[in-house]
């Protein structure tokens, strides 16, 4: 998954997109997994680093983390491959 071209992040989590002249606000964590999808850091790699830092289990990462992807599609900031992410 990348995200779209010419999609802005903020460090305050104020999200850009100049295509559609759209913009949404996401909170402290919504802010880093989207930074770390931008770096294209892999979904194991930015489950281990979620479950390493938050109070959260496995399925609930899983849950949060697709629920937030669709999202991100839905909004149309993301460009999703075949590949399992």
């Amino acid at each position: 998954m990348k995200i779209n071209k010419n999609i802005a992040v903020s460090e305050t989590g104020f999200v850009f997109n100049p295509a559609s002249g759209e913009a949404f606000t996401v909170n402290s964590s919504g802010t880093e997994l989207l930074n770390l999808i931008i770096k294209g850091v892999s979904y194991q790699k930015i489950s281990n680093i979620f479950l390493e830092k938050y109070d959260t289990s496995q399925t609930t990462f899983d849950q949060d983390y697709h629920d937030f992807v669709d999202m991100l599609n839905q909004y149309n900031l993301v460009t999703i491959s075949k590949e399992k992410e």
